[in-house]
């Protein structure tokens, strides 16, 4: 078996996660329940896989936006993301957002303020807390997350507030990534200034706990990205928790949240801690 999620692992870094059906295939399905295709909105992309722990009362709640450049993803993807987060108690929200080339930003933060909103407002008849609801994100996801955790306008649009989302978690996101170099991304955010398209100049106040991962060999998103958002949330009063770690690389960061795994990086152990700890910060 060891040798199978060995392989599976180098596959799915080679691939970036386009395999995930494989690695999904090893993940156990004892100790939760998956509700599915949950509808947030109207458009077919408007629609949320949510995973519950057995037994869960008032429980934390993770909204998880993925990543995949704002162009690709499939919340079918994350089974492992949603049993990992289960086995520590917490419900978790995996959420598909519509994407490039169908829509530019900020369309995809929208999405992202309208699951959170429609999640918040549904917590405890899914067993949730709705004084407990993160946002978190992998790459793009961790984009969407800063942004829906940073700016007060997205979830104020959606009739939400700002003071509903507990914490943000980001996990090795783009904050801070000007000059675009790449046609595609150009076009993605060709509907703002360059400024306005970056998630550190949406943080103009405190904002709830942030907890930030980054891999230090990650080599498709700078990790200066999460040094720059640390200094600047820092710098306005901000509770931050982050996490370096040395030797994980842009995929393999999230995919060490997988069984089989965990012992690449302290991650979902980190991550837990921090959800954890938030009572005693009231």
């Amino acid at each position: 078996m060891k040798r199978i999620l060995a392989a599976c692992f180098s596959l799915l870094t080679l691939a970036a996660c386009s395999k995930a059906s494989f690695l999904n295939a090893l993940i156990t399905r004892d100790g939760y329940s998956v509700k599915r295709d949950i509808a947030y909105g109207e458009h077919p992309r408007h629609r949320l896989d949510l995973y519950v722990p057995h037994g869960v009362q008032r429980a934390p709640i993770i909204v998880f936006y993925y990543g995949g450049s704002w162009q690709y993803g499939s919340k079918n993807d994350y089974r492992f993301l949603g049993q990992a987060f289960a086995e520590k108690g917490f419900i978790t929200a995996v959420v598909d957002y519509r994407l490039y080339p169908e829509v530019k930003f900020p369309a995809f933060v929208e999405d992202g303020a309208r699951a959170f909103a429609h999640i918040h407002a549904h917590a405890a008849q899914w067993g949730g807390d709705p004084e407990r609801v993160y946002v978190a994100g992998h790459s793009a996801g961790a984009y969407i997350a800063m942004m829906v955790g940073g700016d007060p306008s997205y979830l104020a649009s959606v009739g939400g507030n700002r003071s509903d989302v507990r914490g943000v978690i980001g996990i090795a996101g783009p904050y801070d990534f000007l000059p675009f170099t790449d046609d595609a991304i150009k076009a993605i955010f060709s509907t703002a200034t360059d400024a306005e398209t970056q998630p550190i100049n949406h943080l103009t106040a405190p904002m709830p706990p942030v907890f930030l991962a980054t891999g230090e060999r990650d080599v498709d998103v700078d990790p200066r990205n999460s040094h720059r958002v640390e200094a600047k949330l820092i710098s306005m009063g901000s509770e931050v928790i982050a996490h370096r770690y040395v030797e994980a690389g842009h995929i393999g960061i999230i995919l060490s949240l997988a069984q089989g795994f965990r012992s690449r990086t302290s991650l979902l152990e980190d991550i837990d801690r921090f959800v954890n700890a938030e009572p005693s910060r009231e």
